[in-house]
């Protein structure tokens, strides 16, 4: 198993007859995922890499029975893709759109909120599940399998490149992962890291799960009142980026809006310590997740055969 995406995962791309659409559906299609349908408006009847077009996503539905969407839309029409999608019932979107205006943002996640439809994003790189060759948005690249091999690890990370790396470390430790997620840089995202390691704790496959953090949010404090909670009881290995920026002058600006440090709310070290203190294993340098699987972790966790 996996979360959220399968073999029974039916995806339409919002944008499709975009370039970077274009570049992202190819890399898709390689790695064995299916593309129901495309959707741009004014280009319905046209086909993308075999792919048919249509101009709206209530005739790809109709036709296609599609069930998640991956939107590669300029931002300010990211909203009216959104909020089409949860019109026709899809329960999974993708945003890949970055600098969407923040009350687009805010707008498009009330409405997914309400209407119990998980978004992932905005400005993510996407997520894969390789035991099924399912992947949605630019994840892995031209060549998903250099990172991203089949196992029993969960990943969610803030960076989206550091997604495929996190994921990487995991493969060179021996394992391999069910689900790997990049939740999105952005402040404003749908899904943190609490809803995520709530699903996983409910996928019998994911037996422990990686976190890789930046400064800003509250993200990781929420992480941890849910694991004290009880809410994820398997083993959690995080590790938190970005430390020096507790040392650097007031009002320095770095980084994007979502890793702002605000008094102490987004600080890594507090982030840390609450994650500590929940029962995670933190580490304090990124290559020790590898030896943490190898003498805490692998004992619990199936290794890549």
């Amino acid at each position: 198993m996996a979360i959220l995406i399968d073999q029974d995962t039916r995806l339409v791309v919002q944008g499709i007859t975009g370039r970077e659409a274009s570049m992202v559906v190819s890399h898709t299609l390689a790695y064995g995922t299916k593309i129901y349908a495309g959707v741009t408006p004014g280009k319905g009847g046209q086909f993308v890499q075999g792919i048919p077009v249509y101009d709206t996503v209530a005739e790809a539905v109709q036709k296609h029975q599609i069930n998640a969407s991956l939107i590669i839309v300029p931002p300010g029409f990211a909203l009216d893709a959104v909020l089409e999608s949860i019109q026709q019932g899809i329960k999974l979107i993708v945003v890949t759109t970055e600098n969407i205006p923040q009350h687009d943002a805010i707008k498009l996640l009330h409405v997914a909120r309400k209407e119990g439809v998980t978004i992932i994003g905005p400005n993510t790189v996407g997520m894969i599940n390789p035991k099924d060759r399912i992947k949605m948005g630019s994840i892995g690249g031209d060549r998903p399998d250099r990172c991203f091999v089949p196992g029993n690890v969960g990943v969610i990370s803030r960076s989206g490149g550091m997604t495929a790396e996190t994921s990487w470390m995991i493969k060179r430790a021996g394992f391999g992962v069910t689900t790997s997620i990049g939740i999105g840089g952005d402040s404003l995202i749908g899904t943190t890291i609490k809803d995520l390691l709530a699903l996983f704790e409910k996928d019998e496959e994911t037996e422990a799960v990686v976190t890789f953090s930046e400064p800003g949010t509250t993200f990781e404090e929420e992480a941890a009142e849910f694991m004290k909670d009880g809410g994820f009881s398997k083993p959690l290995i995080s590790f938190v980026s970005g430390k020096f920026t507790e040392i650097l002058p007031e009002g320095t600006v770095f980084g994007h809006a979502g890793a702002m440090i605000s008094g102490d709310v987004g600080r890594p070290s507090l982030k840390m310590k609450a994650l500590s203190h929940a029962g995670a294993i933190v580490v304090e340098q990124y290559d020790d997740i590898i030896d943490v699987f190898k003498t805490v972790v692998g004992k619990k966790v199936g290794e890549v055969k």
